[in-house]
């Protein structure tokens, strides 16, 4: 193995631990947010207008509803998936990132055009989403499934157990609903997030507000954490819904078809539901993410981003 293979190996391996130890530490804050995603979905449509209460009010009293309905074990629901999804789709995500900026002719982090980081995060995140939806499928609807009423019986038993539901359901095609809006969050946030953090990092380091080191990789995370959230909201609001869905009566046709029952029967905010979750999970993730990823370089003697 030559010396680059060997560090594209690295990178690739140091990309997934981090972003599996981010989705360990927010797990409970993605529960939340899906919870919040869901909730009232397309109520008024249905006749339901009794429902205009949230029964998940916030990020902060939706964990403590959750803790009380469900235990602390309902925060951590669909985190072996979670795990599973990071491991194959942020491990290509973030450790195809460099790589393939450099196959846009980045050759300098410190003056890269951001357009070129755009491109670069875009396409890394749709291939990467575009393998591990069945992980992501998975783990919404694990995530989603709140307190048992009378009689009522878990959706799956097991993360594998779901898999194998899903798939004697309607096969592959099955475990693949909800790509089009998984892809398509995927490279709005990688398109977002990492160029974000890149960009911001060599824009303070240029100015010479900070220097290399634990503060700046804090303040870059947080402008970039935002901007993330901004941006995936309606996106993953859509991507939720229609992973959500039953295969025998599906609401939604398509993701547009989500988008525009949503739009219609929630107005612009209901893309918007679970916001403050989505960005306190995608904020926390995404410092998680890359102090551990430039740490985990620093070791083995690897460049910063």
């Amino acid at each position: 193995m030559s010396e680059l293979q060997h560090e594209e190996a690295w990178r690739f391996l140091l990309a997934g631990t981090s972003c599996m130890l981010a989705a360990a530490v927010t797990n409970p804050i993605d529960v939340v947010k899906i919870r919040m995603q869901l909730e009232n979905e397309m109520a008024e449509q249905k006749g339901l207008t009794h429902l205009k209460g949230r029964y998940y009010n916030g990020w902060v009293k939706g964990c403590a509803t959750i803790v009380k309905d469900e235990g602390i074990p309902g925060l951590y629901k669909g985190v072996f998936p979670s795990l599973m999804r990071e491991g194959s789709y942020s491990t290509i995500r973030l450790g195809a990132y460099e790589p393939l900026k450099r196959v846009f002719g980045a050759t300098d982090p410190a003056h890269t055009p951001l357009w070129k980081k755009i491109c670069a995060g875009a396409m890394s995140g749709a291939v990467g989403s575009s393998i591990a939806t069945p992980t992501d499928l998975v783990k919404v609807r694990m995530q989603a499934q709140g307190k048992l009423g009378h009689g009522e019986q878990k959706r799956y038993a097991s993360t594998f157990s779901a898999f194998r539901e899903i798939f004697r359901e309607g096969g592959m095609r099955a475990l693949y609903t909800g790509v089009g809006p998984t892809v398509k969050r995927a490279a709005i946030l990688t398109a977002t997030q990492i160029p974000a953090y890149d960009h911001s990092k060599h824009l303070i380091l240029n100015a010479g507000l900070l220097t290399e080191g634990v503060p700046l990789h804090v303040t870059a995370s947080m402008i970039a954490g935002f901007c993330t959230a901004c941006t995936t909201s309606p996106v993953d609001v859509v991507k939720t819904r229609v992973m959500n869905q039953c295969q025998i009566t599906k609401p939604y046709k398509s993701a547009f078809d989500c988008f525009a029952k949503t739009l219609r029967a929630e107005g612009p905010l209901g893309l918007y539901k679970g916001f403050i979750p989505n960005w306190m999970r995608i904020g926390p993730h995404t410092i998680v993410t890359f102090f551990v990823f430039e740490q985990l370089r620093k070791v083995i003697g690897m460049a910063p981003v």
